[in-house]
């Protein structure tokens, strides 16, 4: 998913706000008022690369007339220690703005990295790789970006763009077929229920679902899922996956997995900004 430009902005803008506080005490005793410099950023690792733009707008905010030219495109994959951008303007924005681009990009390029990983464990199999909204406050945009940049598909964005119908609703409802009545009389969108047992999707798939979330079952149970709906109805499994047993998940015949550990797991990539 593309970022706008205003979300963007205002994650930066928070960021920087958290980072330098009344001002750089140390750049601004250290480093001339007038001062132009040139640095490179360099992701040291191999990996995919992601948060470009959102280091570039970490150096605008500082510097309106920065100079930021990426010498790789947004979800390139790198093999090693790679300058991925350069930036030229104040010496002072670009030593104050260092911090906060830099944990964009690694966090960013990490998420990226994590998901093209597991992407790949189920590459042949027709299944996608799902995000979740087990996301850091604030950064949802990015994350999910991230997700994007390494071949995952994001999932509903919030709780105004999608319905997912879990166990606590299904308590407060009664059952599926009531939370179904009542999400029809609603709203348009496509409905997914959340279903622990193979009982509870027959009566999903009665109740007219669009989808079916199957939360953590064993391999026999998804298998039999799926025999159960024969295509009537899109079928995610989610719980407990892992880089060593998703591909497992995957040829069950599941149509998506969920994996919340791409954005809450996932590891920074190192970076480094070297002023030239």
């Amino acid at each position: 998913m593309a970022v706008a430009t205003d979300t963007l902005e205002r994650i930066v803008l928070a960021a920087l706000a958290e980072d330098v506080g009344q001002g750089d005490v140390t750049t601004e005793a250290t480093v001339a008022v007038d001062a132009i410099g040139t640095a490179e950023l360099l992701v040291k690792e191999p990996g995919v690369v992601c948060g470009l733009r959102a280091a570039e707008a970490t150096f605008r905010a500082l510097d309106p007339d920065v100079e930021f030219e990426p010498l790789v495109p947004e979800g390139a994959i790198v093999e090693g220690p790679t300058a991925v951008a350069v930036v030229t303007g104040s010496e002072r924005a670009i030593l104050t703005g260092e911090r906060v681009a830099l944990n964009l990009l690694g966090r960013l390029s990490g998420i990226a990295t994590l998901t093209k990983r597991y992407v790949e464990a189920v590459e042949g199999t027709g299944t996608a790789i799902l995000d979740t909204r087990k996301t850091t406050p604030g950064l949802r945009a990015l994350e999910k970006h991230a997700v994007a940049c390494g071949g995952g598909r994001n999932h509903r964005f919030g709780l105004d763009d999608g319905v997912l119908v879990k166990d606590n609703h299904l308590r407060a409802a009664g059952s599926i077929s009531e939370a179904v009545e009542s999400l029809r009389a609603a709203t348009p969108l496509a409905i997914e229920v959340e279903c622990d047992t193979l009982a509870q999707v027959s009566e999903a798939l009665h109740a007219g679902v669009d989808a079916i979330l199957l939360d953590n079952m064993t391999l026999d149970e998804l298998r039999s899922a799926v025999a159960i709906v024969g295509g009537r109805a899109r079928l995610e499994a989610s719980g407990g996956m892992t880089l060593e047993n998703i591909r497992a998940v995957a040829e069950t015949g599941v149509d998506e997995i969920s994996v919340g550990a791409l954005t809450h797991s996932a590891r920074s990539l190192d970076v480094s900004l070297e002023l030239k």
